[in-house]
């Protein structure tokens, strides 16, 4: 198992390094001169072409592009970002603890996630056909389909505005962090749920299905082995979760006025603060790659075969 984890490791560098370049590069192909556009993040009322060229050399935009890479992704190594264009402030300070207001809510929604999932989908699986299973799947189908800021604005108006029960905004307590975690749970059970409960249904009809009751095995015990057997499927697809929530607060966060990446990087964005912008979609592609690595590292815990297919 040591050996497979090493070479899964090893096999996810080349990837980063490729995520970072392709991170530099895209931010670089800006029409504007980088210095220009720092130049007026900080609205320097009048750019000469003297400020420009002195803006360069001092951010070092006047250097080979692959010089100006390997400087950022050594500096990168060491979470320094650089500065914001807009503030002048250490982009890690900013992010930092952005992140971590966001990494809070999504842990808090990825465990409901995976929980209601398991639950709905071994419920629906045992009971296919049934009222409750095509009244779930139904329910599951309106929520999913439903835009996530419009369900935002329902919660908000009745819980907050009406019942005067919930914050509307901020993180102050516990209590602020219960209407984004059901906006974002409702929206991905929905689709969760639904794989388990077809691996569910997969493995019912498989012969160690028939042999375990035949042997006399509880149902409860025989459900358990199906469970187990099931979210060797379904592993890849909770262990993407985090990340796929991860990046995908941005319009939750804005709603709920939630101080998290998603809303730093929307007002980077119209800000054209690069460096956060470049930081933001760096940190996102490098959280993809490093749960896509766990999730095959769990499934060949899980099933020995696939470490020595590999």
């Amino acid at each position: 198992m040591g050996s497979y984890i090493v070479k899964r490791i090893l096999l996810a560098i080349p990837l980063l390094i490729i995520i970072s370049f392709i991170t530099f590069v895209l931010i670089n192909l800006s029409p504007l001169d980088p210095a220009v556009v720092v130049l007026q993040a900080q609205e320097v009322p009048q750019i000469t072409d003297e400020l420009i060229a002195q803006t360069n050399e001092a951010l070092g935009f006047d250097q080979p592009f692959m010089i100006q890479y390997a400087n950022w992704i050594m500096a990168v190594l060491q979470l320094d970002f650089g500065n914001s264009y807009v503030s002048g402030e250490p982009v890690w300070s900013l992010m930092g603890p952005a992140f971590m207001n966001t990494l809070k809510l999504t842990l808090v929604s990825s465990v409901f996630i995976i929980a209601l999932s398991i639950l709905l989908g071994v419920i629906c699986a045992m009971r296919e056909g049934k009222l409750l299973d095509r009244s779930v799947r139904g329910i599951s189908f309106f929520l999913t389909a439903m835009p996530s800021y419009w369900l935002a604005a329902i919660m908000i108006w009745y819980f907050s505005v009406k019942l005067d029960l919930l914050p509307t905004s901020g993180m102050d307590s516990y209590r602020s962090y219960i209407l984004p975690v059901i906006v974002i749970t409702v929206s991905y059970t929905g689709i969760y749920f639904r794989t388990v409960r077809s691996s569910m249904l997969s493995n019912m009809n498989e012969d160690y299905v028939l042999y375990a009751r035949a042997s006399g095995l509880s149902e409860k015990k025989v459900t358990l082995h199906i469970l187990r057997n099931s979210l060797q499927v379904a592993v890849s697809i909770f262990c993407m979760a985090i990340p796929i929530v991860l990046g995908s607060t941005v319009v939750i966060e804005n709603v709920f006025a939630w101080p998290g990446l998603g809303r730093l990087s929307v007002k980077s964005i119209l800000s054209r603060d690069f460096p956060i912008i470049q930081a933001y979609v760096l940190m996102l592609a490098v959280t993809f790659v490093l749960f896509n690595t766990l999730s095959d590292i769990i499934n060949a815990a899980m099933n020995p075969r696939l470490r020595k297919e590999f």
